[in-house]
């Protein structure tokens, strides 16, 4: 199935914000049944790996609708989330609980309105694989990380095992696409993410990436056979570890 929202180039960040504003009021349901509610799990890890508290500030890169914002300033951390797709960012505000620490603007990735060094966190869920120059985008959020601060990325991974590989993208390629089509009138949405994937770096280009940054140390954590990962790299220096 051609997917009608993978571009390559420049035309990428236009096809990507269409393809969030047209899913973004069925989103949510959309990641708790193609996951099969995975999904929540996985983002409270990767939220336990920022090591957030009171006293942290982060950053929430491609928040979309606020999971993992919301999720890091119920620990106390002070949280900006932002998004380029402002239906996206709509459904976030309106999840918002007023005492939360947590504001939503809308940003690009590729070009983020902080100084260096701001941040003691800094989290993208999948998003770094929808960014038209992945190797930009991270050295964008490396860029606004505290020195002995840590950017964390939840992403969809490429398995290593070769049957299960083909099992998992069997199902990104016949299941999800369905799901798209039944619950949000959009197979071509969701037939994007298997497309997407197949040019994403996964596992191992990520972390070639974040070595050419210089990190200090960048762990892997695959998770249910590495159909997704989370890297966490930490950026030298004195500071929050």
């Amino acid at each position: 199935m051609s997917d009608g929202y993978y571009e390559p180039g420049e035309r990428r960040a236009t096809r990507v914000r269409d393809l969030f504003g047209a899913i973004a009021g069925r989103y949510d349901l959309l990641n708790d049944l193609q996951s099969f509610g995975l999904h929540r799990a996985w983002k409270r890890r990767l939220v336990r790996l920022t090591a957030a508290g009171p006293g942290r500030r982060a950053l929430d890169v491609c928040c979309g609708t606020g999971d993992v914002t919301l999720a890091l300033a119920a620990t106390g951390a002070e949280v900006v989330g932002v998004d380029f797709s402002e239906p996206m960012l709509s459904v976030a505000r309106r999840r918002k609980p007023p005492a939360a620490r947590a504001r939503f603007l809308q940003a690009d990735a590729l070009d983020l309105p902080f100084p260096d060094a701001c941040f003691d966190a800094v989290t993208i869920s999948y998003g770094l694989r929808n960014l038209a120059d992945i190797p930009a985008g991270l050295r964008e959020l490396w860029r606004v990380a505290r020195p002995g601060g840590r950017v964390l990325v939840l992403d969809f991974g490429k398995p290593a095992n070769r049957f299960w590989r083909a099992l998992y993208f069997a199902y990104l390629n016949g299941v999800v696409p369905v799901l798209g089509r039944l619950f949000s009138g959009n197979a071509p949405a969701y037939a994007y993410i298997i497309e997407s994937l197949r040019h994403y770096p996964a596992q191992a280009g990520v972390s070639a990436l974040f070595q050419e940054l210089g990190v200090a140390r960048v762990d892997v954590h695959e998770l249910l056979g590495g159909i997704m990962s989370i890297h966490v790299a930490w950026k030298p220096g004195t500071g929050p570890a």
